[in-house]
């Protein structure tokens, strides 16, 4: 079975992390899959709207830290576009209502990811993070502009800067969700959210989802920008070392890093 699940239903484009024996780990081949089916709904009339979930006991613990590792995110000069950067520029780029059904934890971009999102609906177990600065690494998906936009620059800050997990009512109080259910529900709750948009008018979903993000004239610049640091960080001291650590488990030392 695959990786990741799609359903195609009444307008409703439905994308579901499907490696619960991973935590829902998102492996290169997943992004390549992600990115095809968001790429090819962005222009097929009978997609209105995208569902993005996850299973009720977790959305996604973001890169598998082994594939991670076999296919670094790199891009190289003349090479072809990493699956990675394909997915969020498909995913910046969708022109139609894009929601998320979140349960459990989000890890890195997982919690990324949201910020491209219209809509976003969390179960009362939902546990979001940005562990960028821990791993070495730093910020991607445009989140260093678009947290700040969406909590304001010292709340970005923090959860930027310190990576440490913050919970969903937290989450809510600071704009980043629409409503907390019970994990069971949220999914169902997203689709019924989706059946809601799919059956508006298309057209004034679109220009009014286009007016909103006017505002964003620079992220697709600040994307490239942030990848261009976050592969340079990957091959640094403090990104080999905070891996090595989660690898074999220990506390890193960034000592001299």
């Amino acid at each position: 079975m695959s990786d990741i699940l799609q359903h195609r239903e009444a307008g409703v484009l439905t994308l579901t992390f499907n490696r619960l024996d991973k935590k829902n780990a998102i492996t290169t081949a997943m992004y390549s899959r992600l990115a095809d089916e968001l790429e090819a709904a962005a222009s097929d009339d009978s997609v209105r709207v995208a569902v993005i979930q996850g299973a009720v006991e977790i959305f996604t613990a973001g890169n598998d830290l082994g594939d991670f590792l076999n296919n670094p995110p790199v891009q190289q000069p003349g090479g072809e576009t990493p699956p990675v950067m394909r997915f969020l520029d498909a995913l910046r780029s969708f022109p139609k209502p894009v929601i998320a059904a979140v349960a459990g934890a989000a890890v890195g971009i997982g919690t990324t990811l949201l910020l491209h999102c219209d809509l976003v609906y969390a179960g009362d177990n939902a546990a979001f993070s940005l562990p960028f600065v821990n791993l070495g690494l730093c910020p991607e998906a445009g989140s260093s502009l678009l947290l700040a936009q969406i909590v304001g620059y010292p709340k970005a800050a923090e959860k930027l800067m310190l990576g440490e997990a913050f919970y969903a009512e937290e989450a809510l109080e600071m704009g980043l969700i629409n409503r907390i259910l019970p994990p069971h529900e949220v999914n169902s709750y997203a689709q019924a959210q989706a059946a809601k948009l799919a059956a508006k008018p298309i057209t004034s979903l679109r220009v009014t989802k286009a007016l909103m993000k006017q505002s964003q004239t620079q992220l697709s610049a600040i994307m490239v920008d942030e990848f261009k640091h976050f592969g340079e960080l990957l091959r640094g001291p403090a990104a080999k070392e905070a891996i090595s650590a989660v690898m074999e488990k220990r506390k890193p030392d960034f000592s001299k890093c």
